[in-house]
């Protein structure tokens, strides 16, 4: 942990040109030899909050990391009091539409005390119900966490394939506990297709902030396993992925019906047609309705603004060229003509173990 937190000291000095680093390296120092961790300070919590967003592989997006908001809820420990001030991150991300960048950091693990954990993936997801012919009810991704909410006592929703799920929290030493959205902390917006009037049967829509949960901030050697972060969406995350996925909602079959396509053969291309339309509906919905989403066309450029500006300062930029190409007109972006490494820095975001996987040892909770 000392070089850890010495490499990040020295970064979050040269960076923000606080001069020299030895007094807070020698304080930093002392309270792990006294205590086995260190605390950060807001300004040390802030830079590498957003440093860890600068450095994520797998993000399109990082263009503005540099105006990441924080909340620091470092004192708070218990099952509830995550669960409310994550459903007040909510709030202050949606800004009745103008989705902002924001991250809420809980406490940290501590050599004695493990933090608490939220176990969805996100904070807002869908649940999914197994039905009796082995179909499902809602987003398949979220079997597994629906059925631990269910097992958690949650008596379920109303049972549309678009219920939002509780949250599932675990404290230190005890079993995992739900906690319902409150409605308000819930944005919604309804897909509709600006020429198609037919569309609206499809009883389709989307949560309007995309805000993970299941991920570790890692800075200088410290571990803070719940905290949430979201930026806004891009359009294809949920038209090309959350919704047209096979294993998702797979909706092209669908949509290719109502727009009278010949879905025959595949040389027909209307999966390709069907995919276009459903993305259309995505952006035209989510404008209409006054709420924040980017364009893969749009994203692609301002990546690479952002590799331009950061291979200026003297940066490295690492990227997942499977992550930062868009799932549609790939070819047609400027990512797509490039090739990219992936780096592993520190600060960063990092998938702990899937929650779900330690409820399997609970039994029945």
């Amino acid at each position: 942990m000392l070089r850890a937190a010495g490499a990040f000291v020295v970064l979050h000095h040269t960076e923000a040109r606080l001069g020299d680093p030895a007094a807070r390296l020698a304080a930093v120092r002392a309270q792990i030899e006294e205590t086995g961790t260190y605390r950060h300070t807001t300004a040390e919590l802030v830079f590498g909050a957003r440093v860890a967003w600068r450095n994520a592989n797998r993000c399109i997006g990082r263009l503005y990391w540099n105006s990441l908001t924080v909340r620091d809820r470092r004192d708070v420990r218990d099952a509830r009091g995550v669960a409310e001030e994550s459903a007040q991150h909510l709030r202050e991300a949606t800004r009745g539409g103008r989705i902002r960048a924001l991250l809420t950091v809980f406490a940290p693990d501590a050599p004695d005390r493990p933090a608490p954990r939220i176990w969805n993936e996100q904070l807002v997801r869908y649940a999914g119900y197994t039905r009796p012919d082995g179909g499902v009810t809602g987003d398949p991704r979220n079997t597994g966490l629906t059925d631990a909410a269910l097992r958690c006592g949650w008596p379920g929703g109303p049972g549309t394939p678009f219920d939002v799920l509780p949250l599932l929290v675990q404290e230190a030493g005890a079993p995992p506990r739900w906690f319902a959205l409150p409605g308000d902390a819930v944005l919604e917006v309804e897909l509709t297709h600006p020429e198609h009037a037919w569309w609206t049967s499809l009883g389709l829509r989307w949560h309007a902030v995309p805000a993970l949960s299941n991920m570790c901030l890692e800075i200088g050697g410290i571990c803070y396993p719940t905290a949430p972060f979201n930026g806004w969406y891009m359009g294809t995350e949920i038209g090309a992925r959350n919704l047209a996925d096979t294993d998702r909602y797979d909706l092209l079959p669908a949509v290719a019906e109502g727009l009278g396509l010949d879905t025959g053969t595949d040389r027909t291309l209307w999966k390709d047609r069907a995919l276009v339309e459903l993305n259309r509906s995505v952006l035209h919905s989510f404008d209409r309705a006054g709420v924040t989403v980017t364009d893969h066309h749009t994203e692609s450029r301002r990546f690479v603004t952002h590799l331009d500006r950061e291979e200026r300062k003297g940066r490295r930029v690492g990227a997942d060229w499977s992550w930062i190409v868009p799932p549609i007109s790939a070819s047609a972006t400027p990512v797509f003509h490039r090739t990219y490494e992936t780096i592993d820095s520190d600060p960063a975001y990092v998938h702990h173990p899937d929650a779900l996987e330690r409820a399997r040892g609970l039994g029945d909770f």
